[in-house]
């Protein structure tokens, strides 16, 4: 799942990138001066960020100039200033795209994406330790799994199963095929397991807000 440092000081706009972000499966980190978000870059590892140039304490430029001294995480400058912004100065300095307020949120979603996805082309390790549907993101490494930016806990035979339904969206499993790739053992006609903890998971993920397993009768379970 990705993550997006927030470096804003205006409330009203910092709140709204963070719920629009949150709305659409992202984390985010949340800093109200340079100062701030410099320490957290320090100590999280971010995908994006956006940036206020007019802040307290650590301007905008400056945080830019000391970051592109150490990391090449794609930056959105977003700024009041309007027609007194060089743009030039700022691509220069390192930064990837900027937006004046105010925004189009549609806007800089698209470009949000356009810039993760030009990041994911170079580092494609990452991505593929990400499985993505709609809202729900799965981290095989870390074993993390969150809907809408909100992590929920599974235990091992659930996420083996949202695994799976992740790995192969609208493919229809029969109950023996859930078992023997999330179980991996043989499947007893008898044995109600799969039943149960594609109910516990169901659960879990309404719970988050989403309902994608869907029971296809006399055969088995497709995530749609």
């Amino acid at each position: 799942m990705s993550q997006i440092l927030i470096v804003e000081d205006d409330t009203a706009v910092h709140v709204l990138l963070k719920e629009v972000l949150t709305t659409h499966g992202f984390i985010t980190i949340d800093a109200y001066s340079g100062t701030e978000g410099r320490l957290l870059l320090d100590s999280h590892e971010v995908d994006l960020i956006l940036l206020d140039l007019m802040l307290p304490g650590l301007s905008g430029e400056d945080f830019v100039n000391e970051i592109r001294q150490k990391s090449q995480v794609p930056i959105i400058v977003l700024t009041a200033k309007g027609d007194q912004i060089d743009k030039n100065t700022l691509l220069a300095a390192g930064v990837d795209d900027y937006m004046v307020k105010p925004f189009d949120i549609n806007e800089l979603l698209l470009r949000i994406a356009i810039q993760l996805r030009h990041q994911s082309v170079h580092s494609p390790a990452k991505s593929e330790s990400v499985l993505h549907y709609k809202e729900i993101f799965l981290e095989l490494e870390t074993r993390i799994v969150t809907v809408s930016g909100n992590e929920i806990h599974l235990t091992g035979r659930e996420f083996s199963l949202l695994e799976l339904f992740l790995t192969h969206p609208q493919k229809v499993f029969s109950r023996a095929n859930l078992y023997e790739s999330a179980w991996e053992d043989p499947y007893f006609e008898s044995d109600k397991s799969v039943n149960m903890h594609i109910s516990n998971l169901r659960k879990k993920l309404s719970s988050a807000g989403v309902n994608y397993i869907q029971t296809i009768w006399g055969v088995g379970f497709k995530f749609d």
